[in-house]
């Protein structure tokens, strides 16, 4: 399979057919270039606040409700691309108000395969930003989701940096990882998580960023990221672990051929077994004393 991570940059829109267009260029492209799975990034529906005008965009609370509202229209807009262009698509995360969930949003990614169906991940652990200042809380399970193209799990930025909930994915030969990060020193946490997971799992992780400025939103004001594929630095891998890297805040897609038969052979038979000898950590993993030296 080929798969691509955005590099995706959020845009100001003055009406629904602006940002139509824009999503079916963005999908047009990848499928073009003979992707199968395109993974866009977290947070990226933001941009549809800006739909509600520049007021709304710039109020934090308010900008949660607006995108929130639109995100039926957005769904159907991808299942539709999702058809048309036979291909999957992690769309852009968004804050989505979930009366099943309680009254807060949720940080939801939506998940489309390419005869329109659909189904979602929402994000497990909030960061300092979301919890304390857009009151953006934890929404439902970790699920894994059985395609065409193998098992696939979804960490949803912050979510990658944490071993445990990586260790949930465990059967899963792709992890997707869409990100939004204000700074390189953001970026390169979930990318070292990124790389983390991939490691322990012996899979692939797809990575993907927002990338520029937004003057009309607090929230997503800033964004420094690029399109990442890792796997685990072992038999049949590059010896660094990365398959392929885009260019730094530079928008576009970045592309990777994935063999799940590599994945496959690495998992059964690679130099070391991180994913088979994960269980001997269990009797070691107890907080280590203190032992007094010098």
């Amino acid at each position: 399979m080929k798969v691509a991570a955005a590099a995706y940059p959020m845009d100001f829109f003055n009406s629904w057919k602006a940002y139509e267009e824009k999503l079916t260029r963005w999908v047009s492209e990848a499928a073009g270039a003979g992707a199968d799975l395109l993974v866009f990034p977290e947070y990226g529906a933001m941009e549809l606040a800006t739909l509600a005008g520049r007021d709304v965009a710039l109020d934090l609370e308010a900008s949660l409700r607006a995108v929130s509202d639109r995100i039926p229209e957005a769904d159907a807009l991808h299942a539709k691309l999702a058809q048309e262009f036979g291909v999957y698509i992690l769309a852009a995360s968004a804050p989505v108000f979930d009366p099943e969930l309680g009254a807060r949003p949720v940080n939801r990614a939506r998940f489309f395969a390419p005869d329109g169906s659909m189904d979602h991940q929402d994000k497990q652990i909030m960061t300092r930003f979301e919890r304390e200042e857009w009151g953006v809380v934890a929404g439902g399970p970790l699920h894994m989701f059985e395609t065409a193209l193998g098992r696939i799990g979804i960490l949803i930025c912050y979510d990658s940096e944490f071993p445990l909930l990586g260790r949930a994915m465990a059967e899963a030969d792709l992890i997707l990882v869409p990100s939004c990060t204000e700074a390189l020193t953001g970026y390169s946490r979930v990318r070292i998580g990124a790389m983390a997971r991939a490691l322990e799992n012996q899979c692939v992780t797809i990575m993907s960023s927002t990338v520029g400025a937004c003057d009309w939103s607090e929230a997503v004001d800033m964004n420094t990221g690029m399109g990442g594929i890792f796997g685990p630095p072992d038999t049949g891998f590059p010896a660094t672990g990365v398959i392929a890297e885009g260019t730094l805040n530079q928008p576009g897609w970045t592309y990777a051929d994935v063999d799940l038969a590599q994945i496959a052979h690495v998992r059964a038979d690679g130099v070391v077994l991180n994913r088979k000898h994960w269980d001997d950590q269990t009797g070691r993993d107890v907080i280590a004393a203190a032992r007094k030296l010098g």
